[in-house]
């Protein structure tokens, strides 16, 4: 991705200022001397896998669901969670050794909770579609789900998920390629046990609208 470059703001009376683009989308908004920059919805690029599981005899949040986090390499961060769908920037990287304790990291993630003695198992698979005309990567669909399955059983129900996806609104244009299929699977001994995995966005990029 090339860098962004911003052209300096032009000199002039805030009226004739007022409602005009200046430079690579710097605009004063009208009614106000504010200058900014219009973006576009940004777009995550830069993403990671990851997995865990943990269990607790105290509590969901802060006990089992937590320790699967840690268990990740997750747990310092705070978490949102989206749909299922990857830009076609979207590029795997490893997982950061560290981040700043407390920032946002939002996420395509399948949890399972389950109580003492239980099978729970989480799973995400993820394809990446291709133009069939031009081979140009058009982007991913995700498909999550867990329960009381075995891996090899959760991933033939993800599988029919991905392959519905495709066939409602992208066979025709394009090829499903390059899946994958990540899982964790947790029986606690103790009351509470949760199992997780996890497509993490590390970095965005951010159309800027002139």
């Amino acid at each position: 991705m090339k860098n962004q470059t911003i052209s300096p703001i032009a000199v002039g009376t805030e009226k004739e200022l007022q409602g005009v683009a200046l430079g690579a989308g710097v605009q004063v908004l009208s009614g106000g001397g504010a200058k900014g920059v219009t973006l576009g919805c940004r777009i995550p690029k830069d993403y990671f896998e990851t997995q865990g599981k943990g269990e607790s005899d105290i509590a969901v949040h802060a006990g089992s669901y937590h320790l699967a986090l840690k268990d990740a390499n997750i747990e310092k961060y705070n978490i949102m969670t989206y749909s299922s769908i990857l830009p076609g920037i979207a590029t795997l990287v490893p997982q950061p050794a560290d981040m700043v304790h407390g920032c946002v990291v939002e996420s395509i993630m399948s949890t399972c909770t389950v109580g003492k003695g239980e099978r729970g198992t989480a799973g995400i698979i993820y394809g990446w579609l291709y133009n069939r005309k031009t081979n140009e990567k058009y982007g991913g669909l995700v498909c999550e789900n867990y329960g009381d399955y075995s891996p090899e059983d959760l991933q033939a129900l993800l599988r029919s998920s991905l392959n519905e996806l495709y066939v409602n609104g992208f066979e025709e244009d394009y090829r499903l390629e390059d899946i994958k299929y990540l899982h964790e699977t947790i029986t606690p001994q103790k009351k509470y046990g949760t199992a997780l995995v996890s497509l993490c966005f590390v970095s965005y990029y951010h159309p800027i609208l002139g």
